[in-house]
């Protein structure tokens, strides 16, 4: 028998990559993609030490008590809502995600989401596939201008800082931020940003873009009243997680053009969409792709197997999100 760790991969990765992790580790993986149930998950957990997860896998207390030996669990995401985090620090797990290695790819997806919402490009294509385009006309399909308009970021860490500078030195926008923390002067005049209050950002911007983590005080971060000060010409943009943006609320601002468009890539309750917002027609709508690239998806795979390899050759992951203590095996 082995002696070596045992790790679940919890959904279908790149081939080589599991391979990779089979020189390391007595692999069980998911090749089918099937999306196991809490209680399936917590059933092939139950004699593994390890876990490479892919931000649908809920870690929580009661998983972890099915799984007593389980010792990190890598995610291949930046974000790791997905885990209790205080729950993996008191039952002493270690949490890994993958930053940085998507930041640029992401930041590209986010302007070009902001363009196309901007610039109507699926509704437009609609009604092109339709067959209703016999002529030109003045004002069909008429948006709003990106180069030297008003870009406002909420969430200005390093995605946010990217679309900022994408802004600010390729099309000229004056961009203003708001986030928990000002970032340093020297930061702020890379990315040619102001910050200023939230309220302020949302009745000034001609363009918002949410770029912040979920997290329970994120919640709905955008619903109705927010919606309610932008102005009826701005956009809305979304890449960061769903539950930021209240969708329902959001789907009724479009209907009753409160404001002119949104590009979302993110849901609450994903894959699952809140019907209105597939029945509004100034939305631009994608499958939470922000980081599908084949480098950068293969980055950040490989980063998650880097963490699982050094947690259990040197003792300590790349990049943690969490500092437990020991978890006796």
């Amino acid at each position: 028998m082995s002696n070596k760790p045992r790790i679940l991969v919890a959904r279908a990765i790149f081939p080589d990559i599991v391979d990779r992790l089979r020189q390391h580790f007595e692999v069980q993986d998911n090749p089918e993609d099937v999306i196991w149930t809490p209680a399936e998950l917590a059933e092939c957990l139950a004699d593994k030490d390890g876990a490479f997860t892919t931000g649908s896998q809920r870690i929580d207390a009661a998983l972890l008590a099915a799984a007593p030996g389980l010792r990190i669990v890598a995610n291949m995401a930046v974000g790791y809502n997905n885990f209790d985090v205080d729950a993996m620090t008191a039952a002493g797990v270690q949490g890994t995600n993958t930053p940085d290695v998507l930041t640029e790819t992401t930041a590209d997806f986010g302007f070009a989401l902001l363009m196309a919402t901007a610039r109507r490009m699926t509704e437009s294509e609609h009604y092109l596939r339709a067959g209703q385009w016999t002529k030109w006309s003045y004002d069909m399909f008429s948006g709003s201008d990106i180069h030297g308009s008003t870009l406002g970021i909420i969430g200005m860490g390093r995605i946010g800082q990217g679309i900022a500078r994408r802004g600010a030195h390729g099309f000229g926008m004056n961009v203003i931020y708001h986030n928990r923390s000002r970032l340093s002067p020297e930061l702020e005049a890379e990315c040619k940003a102001r910050y200023v209050g939230k309220e302020e950002l949302l009745r000034t911007a001609d363009h918002v873009v949410l770029v912040v983590p979920y997290t329970p005080a994120s919640h709905h971060t955008i619903g109705a009243a927010e919606l309610a000060l932008m102005k009826p010409t701005a956009t809305l943009v979304n890449i960061a997680r769903g539950g930021i943006v209240d969708d329902a609320a959001l789907a009724v601002a479009l209907r009753e053009q409160r404001i002119a468009a949104a590009g979302l890539d993110v849901f609450e309750g994903e894959p699952s969409v809140h019907p209105d917002l597939l029945t509004v027609p100034n939305v631009v709508l994608t499958p939470h792709i922000a980081s599908a690239t084949v480098p950068t998806r293969r980055a950040m795979a490989n980063l998650a197997a880097d963490n699982l390899i050094a947690f259990f050759e040197k003792g300590a992951p790349l990049t943690p999100v969490n500092t437990p203590a020991s978890r006796g095996r």
